[in-house]
């Protein structure tokens, strides 16, 4: 009991330091080895050979992903893309619906395959540009990325090439279209109710509607205009510095097209046509090529698009080499926290208490499978810190027992997945999640300004999403 009450501590030590602002890299060795003192497990050890090798794992993976999302949101900064679009949305949608603006191209990315760490370094540039157009509060930025990026696109849409939706399929035999009523009415709440609570807070921290356009170079007036927490224009604008001409919409709109669409052509034609047949490799420690297509398809897209648009816009970058060094730079503390946390879930994994806490979450309501799965998902997300982590966890333990007991209980496969997934996006946006340090720290923005709002959008609106989701299953079954 006491090694469960360890975990708990240590899992309430992390929340609470992340929130009040302390760096996640301090924050998390510190919660960890809270939960190791606590269960009588050697400190050191679990440091050092847990933790470090779990962080230093997941660098190795997913590193290149990380320093190829932040060049590509670099250069569409730098190269005037994103102010380009920007000026395109504002001027087709009006400074009223930057928020949707926003939303939508963070969806169009992360349902084109794209990785919710490249959306989040793509499109921050871009929602700068607007709000401050558009006068809304900076703090509302990552709760926007949030809801584009982190909800209906990950878990409900149907056919979305999000990991969340595929862990699901070889568990109970399905595709990434199952239930598709079912995910598109969960989509359908998740992003009205967070378009709606985005709208509103917003109302309540824009500019006076009738407050004169400001004066670029003044910087001290921008921001003795700024009420509460409104947007700080002075940054955005760079204290007035005169921008590079912003590209044609065409061009500025070219890489991130190209990232789909690459992503789409390596993933589906290219790289299973160079794969097919071609047995494990042992330099991959035995794991199947094919299965490494989808993350090896992202990593080609953005490296041909970052090179593509470098030849198209050399004479907007005159300081190439300072660029691409800011962009790579830009990469390291995202990657560092989101490691870091990793290392937590697997110091935590370690102990003999969580194999306790996994059982009896995976108990909760053994007479409703589809209420029970997901409270097992949605708890186990919420102490990992991680969507698929929580969902790898319940269905690696008791995927074959849920699709039983669905089964005997008159409940369709598809039915199992599309819960199982939306309900693996609810508690995975608490405090110490990996995706929300990783977009407050590219947001350059802490956890007291912004958490409120991301908490709203990426944990109550999937929760509420799920509840009707289950209402309607319940009721209609898959359909």
């Amino acid at each position: 009991m006491s090694g469960i009450l360890g975990i708990l501590a240590a899992l309430a030590l992390l929340i609470l330091l992340a929130y009040r602002g302390v760096s996640v890299l301090v924050a998390a060795p510190l919660a960890a080895l809270a939960a190791v003192l606590a269960a009588g497990a050697p400190a050191l050890a679990s440091l050092t050979h847990v933790m470090m090798p779990a962080l230093g794992g997941f660098l190795a993976q997913f590193l290149a992903l990380f320093v190829l999302g932040a060049i590509f949101g670099k250069l569409m900064e730098e190269t005037g893309a994103a102010r380009a679009l920007a000026a395109a949305l504002a001027a087709r949608l009006g400074p009223a619906n930057a928020i949707p603006a926003v939303v939508l191209a963070c969806a169009a990315l992360t349902y084109g395959g794209v990785s919710l760490f490249v959306v989040a370094f793509a499109v921050q540039p871009l929602a700068a540009e607007l709000f401050a157009r558009a006068r809304l509060p900076r703090a509302l930025i990552p709760a926007t990325i949030a809801l584009g990026a982190f909800t209906f696109t990950m878990t409900a849409l149907p056919g979305t090439p999000a990991i969340q939706n595929a862990i699901p399929m070889p568990f109970f035999g399905t595709t990434a279209f199952a239930a598709p009523g079912l995910g598109l009415i969960g989509g359908a709440v998740m992003l009205g109710f967070g378009l709606a609570w985005l709208l509103c807070r917003a109302r309540r921290g824009r500019f006076a509607a009738d407050a004169p356009e400001p004066p670029a170079p003044a910087a001290a007036r921008l921001r003795e205009m700024a009420q509460g927490e409104g947007f700080d224009i002075a940054e955005a604008l760079r204290d007035g510095a005169p921008a590079a001409p912003a590209p044609p919409l065409a061009l500025a709109a070219a890489p991130i097209l190209l990232v789909v669409v690459l992503n789409g052509l390596f993933a589906g034609v290219v790289l299973p046509s160079l794969l097919a047949g071609q047995p494990a490799d042992p330099r991959l420690g035995g794991a199947d090529p094919a299965n490494l297509i989808g993350y090896w398809a992202i990593l080609l897209a953005l490296a041909v698009t970052i090179i593509l648009t470098l030849l198209a816009n050399l004479r907007r970058l005159p300081r190439l080499g300072e660029t691409l060094g800011a962009g790579a730079n830009a990469a390291a503390i995202p990657a560092l926290n989101t490691a870091v946390l990793v290392g937590f879930g697997a110091v935590v994994a370690s102990l003999p208490a969580f194999a306790l806490v996994r059982d009896a979450v995976l108990g909760i309501a053994p007479g409703n499978p589809l209420v029970s799965l997901s409270i097992a998902v949605n708890i186990l997300a919420g102490i990992t810190g991680s969507a698929s982590g929580g969902m790898s966890i319940a269905l690696g333990t008791m995927g074959e027992t849920y699709l039983a007991r669905g089964l005997a209980a008159g409940i369709a496969p598809e039915v199992l997945h599309r819960v199982t997934a939306i309900a693996t996006g609810g508690l995975d946006a608490l405090p110490h999640s990996g995706a929300v340090v990783t977009l407050l720290a590219i947001c350059r923005l802490t956890h007291r300004e912004s958490y409120g709002d991301i908490f709203a959008v990426a944990c109550a609106g999937p929760i509420l999403a799920l509840v009707v989701v289950l209402l309607l299953a319940g009721r209609f079954g898959a359909f």
